[in-house]
């Protein structure tokens, strides 16, 4: 009897140590879904295509880690202010919505190894005269709130002269840019190339480097969720090892060798 007291007691703290353990990953398997966010103003790397679909590098990224997962895909937009508070929300598992790995955000999420890295261009107007960053001193510049290149050029340029203005989506930036209420604005050279290659914009032109270092941008979770964010690292490991992040480059961004996604003498 004193036997199959302890086996009852020792089987039941068993049950629920193995449940407290259960993490976002066992979550998103049990329900059979991924809700994954990403910019969809934001090509190539997501977007809207003709048929009003998702498309683009983040959400082909979306729909390889629900295959590995088994589970169907729900795509989540969200514009750049709004990737963490959807984490936060519980209106997304996952976000692969081109996020920096700032030491600010790692406070409230969880980062990934990287999955893409970003070089930055001067995007302006061929009628303003910029042909380089540092001519953006006394200018009329602007960018989506929130991002990497925004908290790198609000300051910059309002220390030499000019002025900087902030907007909620990429649509927005770009109009502003096109109608005059900007003169120039910093994006990573994926987006500059597909807006002007694209000839949705005739009167835009790409001009010169930002001397930015590269962006590395990560997949993201709840920082406390270890179990979804390991995964999340094997996953982008596995993306790279069997050429399929190669393949999305090729597809998505154009011929040619992927940049490293790791630093030189650096584990992560």
């Amino acid at each position: 009897m004193i036997k199959k007291i302890f086996l009852v007691i020792f089987s039941t703290i068993l049950f629920f140590s193995i449940n407290a353990y259960a993490d976002k990953l066992d979550d998103i398997i049990a329900s059979g879904t991924l809700k994954c966010a990403s910019v969809l103003d934001f090509p190539p790397m997501g977007f809207r295509d003709n048929n009003n679909e998702a498309d683009g590098y983040d959400v082909d990224m979306c729909r390889d880690l629900a295959k590995v997962l088994g589970v169907k895909l729900v795509m989540v937009e969200t514009p750049f202010p709004d990737r963490i508070p959807a984490l936060v929300s519980g209106r997304a598992d996952v976000g692969i919505g081109s996020t920096s790995d700032t030491l600010e955000r790692a406070k409230t999420i969880g980062f990934s190894i990287p999955y893409f890295a970003f070089e930055f261009n001067v995007l302006t107007r061929k009628d303003t005269g910029i042909k380089t960053y540092d001519d953006l001193c006394g200018k009329k510049a602007g960018n989506v709130a929130g991002t990497y290149e925004a908290i790198r050029l609000e300051p910059f340029v309002e220390g030499c002269g000019g002025s900087f203005s902030a907007y909620q989506r990429e649509a927005d930036l770009l109009l502003a840019l096109k109608q005059g209420q900007i003169e120039a604005t910093v994006v990573t050279s994926t987006v500059a190339w597909a807006h002007v290659k694209s000839g949705k914009f005739p009167t835009l032109a790409v001009e010169g480097n930002a001397p930015y270092d590269t962006d590395y941008v990560s997949l993201i979770g709840l920082r406390n969720e270890y179990g979804l964010l390991n995964y999340l690292n094997l996953f982008v490991n596995q993306q790279i090892r069997t050429g399929r992040a190669q393949e999305l480059y090729n597809k998505w961004i154009g011929e040619g060798d992927m940049p490293a996604y790791t630093i030189p003498g650096s584990y992560y």
